[in-house]
């Protein structure tokens, strides 16, 4: 028998939003960055110089340190940059056990993407 996997699903992460046009945004995720390929809710940083955004990286100096965006859906910048859309403020909950994060973060360096997000709207519960 063929066994399935399901992945996970374009804002699955998201427990409860007020206005989705006003909640979400699309945004450029930059290619050349270590993780490319992204999956629906990874916390992203936004890199200062570009305005662009990438996965968070707390080791980063270049803006993506700090977290404040949740990926919507999938997207691959291997190529080139993609546009994607991003939970990119509040009044928002998200289920903190489904947001995808770039390496292993330490629970300190997760109590400040935590931090970080509400200070844009976005409550990790």
């Amino acid at each position: 028998m063929t066994v399935l996997s399901e992945t996970t699903h374009p804002g699955g992460f998201l427990v409860w939003e007020a206005f989705r046009d006003y909640t979400r945004e699309v945004v450029t995720i930059a290619t050349g960055t270590s993780n490319p390929v992204l999956e629906p809710g990874t916390v992203l940083g936004k890199i200062t110089a570009t305005g662009k955004y990438a996965a968070h990286d707390p080791a980063a100096l270049d803006g993506t340190e700090t977290a404040v965006a949740v990926l919507w859906g999938k997207a691959d910048a291997t190529a080139a940059d993609v546009n994607a859309v991003v939970l990119l403020r509040g009044p928002a909950i998200v289920n903190g056990n489904d947001l995808v994060f770039a390496g292993t973060l330490t629970q300190p360096e997760i109590d400040a993407v935590h931090a970080a997000l509400a200070t844009a709207g976005i409550l990790v519960r």
